[in-house]
């Protein structure tokens, strides 16, 4: 997949089939236009493009827009390409851009630099300036610059009935299980393993500290899941804990990950973490003894889920 991060750096010999939006989650409602895209492009007579944005739209047009995301852009390419997009422009979006009006995007961006024969979207898109554009006009400029506009019906994206937020609802309710039949894949924390306060260590549970840098990633309610990660070509399982510690007076968050039978040292490897469930909600125990007890329940938990995982 060849990478852009400008509209105007973008180039292709053949004409594109594109599509457009932030697409964040990359998540089963999205699947469904961009395996058109892909689809499309199957005679090899075109190329599958995606154009989306950074940052997003929101945290530049609302004023204190918390939006949290739900891939870091680094998890968004390699959702893309694995699933073989050909051409991907993250835009870096700004008010200037915003300003576009719909037929000066439509003429500059979608026919003059993107040489598009054809544009796949949603039923319900919006765009141009202040968003007042809509499918029924882009019908109206695909006829007069000469491209074709296939739509999403609204009953096909309602028969998945998804959206980035209640993906998003449901991460911060804990609720993994949800999340990733919505996404199609399990929920990603990627972060680099840093020194931590080496408690796990002093009671038999040794954890991995990830450090994440992108302050825009979303991350799930406190408390305890179960995890997987691809280390070294090698699936290992875990146990994760979101929270500040209460029981030792923690006063920040902490990512901590202590994996089953496992022992390398992961200090400074940059890591991936699956979330497949949550176990229980942040707890405050009256002793690191009791803690030590709730995590050995939480292990016996975590190895029968494993368990029937692996005989599914």
């Amino acid at each position: 997949m060849k990478i852009f991060h400008s509209i105007k750096d973008f180039s292709s010999p053949k004409k594109t089939i594109l599509t457009l939006g932030t697409f964040d989650g990359v998540h089963i409602g999205h699947k469904k236009i961009l395996e058109k895209v892909i689809q499309n492009t199957l005679d090899e007579k075109y190329e599958s493009t995606v154009l989306t944005f950074f940052p997003h739209p929101r945290m530049i047009l609302q004023e204190r827009s918390e939006i949290k995301l739900l891939n870091t852009i680094s998890e968004k390419v390699n959702l893309l390409e694995q699933l073989g997009i050909q051409n991907l422009v993250i835009h870096p979006f700004d008010e200037s851009f915003s300003r576009l009006t719909a037929e000066d995007f439509v003429k500059t961006v979608l026919v003059e630099q993107f040489k598009i024969h054809k544009i796949i979207i949603g039923y319900d898109h919006r765009f141009g300036r202040n968003r007042t554009a809509d499918i029924n006009n882009l019908i109206e400029f695909g006829k007069k610059y000469n491209f074709e506009v296939e739509q999403i019906s609204a009953q096909e994206i309602n028969d998945i009935s998804v959206s980035s937020t209640k993906i998003r609802n449901a991460i911060q309710e804990g609720n993994m299980l949800l999340a990733n039949k919505y996404l199609g894949y399990e929920y990603i924390l990627t972060g680099t393993v840093s020194k931590g306060k080496q408690l796990g260590r002093t009671i038999g549970f040794p954890t991995a500290n990830l450090k994440i840098d992108e302050d825009y990633k979303l991350i799930p309610s406190k408390g305890v899941y179960i995890v997987s990660s691809l280390i070294n070509g090698q699936k290992v399982y875990g146990m994760m804990n979101i929270g500040h510690n209460p029981t030792v007076d923690g006063k920040h968050l902490s990512v901590e990950v202590h994996y089953l039978d496992f022992e390398d040292n992961l200090y400074d490897q940059k890591i991936s973490v699956s979330i497949l469930k949550r176990i229980r909600g942040e707890e405050k125990f009256d002793s690191i003894s009791l803690l030590k007890e709730q995590i050995e329940k939480d292990k016996i938990q975590t190895l029968s889920y494993i368990k029937e995982l692996q005989t599914k």
